[in-house]
């Protein structure tokens, strides 16, 4: 093309001497060369093009300091403010880790049911195995725990309560919605952790009934 031997023998030929040997217009050129992605530009997009490489090996953890310090190691000169400014401008973020919380708490001097489950995680039919857990949720204002019943079979959520605390009311609660609505005859199958809110004599008094 043209217009690109003008800037490549710049330092040769003066650009309105080229621009009248090649039968071109000098305001064309010049807006020619105003459409060209300048050389920071061009920078800026191979930049982004690693950046976001280095965000995705690290499954969207790191943030502009820990990208900044890779692409450092790896030759690329370029300072923190530049890679910071290129993320936000693309909605690069750095996804937080989530942070364990601990919801089985053991009491020794509770007493422990034998394991009548035995690793069988499987019914024939409905209200014949229902499994309790406690799981958690950090939101903007804390810890909110979440107690589950789940019938083994159909795999359905039968009884469930949230609450801020981990107390034995939080499980008890959420048992007691389960029964509520199934009505399990006797000889159901209660399999959960060694948690004291599930070993303790309100939830066995609770089961026994």
């Amino acid at each position: 093309m043209k217009f690109e031997f003008i800037p490549a023998h710049q330092n040769e030929f003066p650009v309105h001497h080229s621009c009248r040997v090649l039968q071109v217009l000098a305001s064309g050129y010049y807006a020619w060369r105003c459409r060209l992605p300048s050389q920071r530009q061009t920078q800026d997009t191979t930049l982004l093009t690693e950046i976001r490489r280095v965000h995705e090996r690290s499954r969207q953890t790191d943030g502009s300091l820990c990208i900044h310090a890779e692409l450092r190691a790896q030759g690329y000169g370029c300072n923190h403010k530049r890679i910071e400014r290129l993320m936000r401008q693309h909605g690069i973020r750095a996804r937080g880790m989530r942070r364990f919380h601990r919801t089985t708490d053991v009491s020794p001097s509770l007493p422990v049911a034998p394991n009548r489950l035995n690793q069988e995680f499987c019914a024939s039919a409905t209200n014949q195995v229902w499994t309790a857990d406690i799981t958690y949720l950090d939101t903007a204002e804390g810890w909110l725990y979440l107690a589950t019943v789940l019938d083994l079979y159909s795999r359905r959520i039968v009884g469930w309560a949230m609450a801020d605390h981990r107390e034995t009311s939080l499980v008890r609660d959420a048992m007691q919605m389960a029964l509520t609505q199934r009505q399990p005859a006797a000889g159901l199958l209660h399999p959960s952790d060694r948690g004291r809110q599930y070993a303790s004599a309100e939830y066995q008094t609770l089961l026994k009934a």
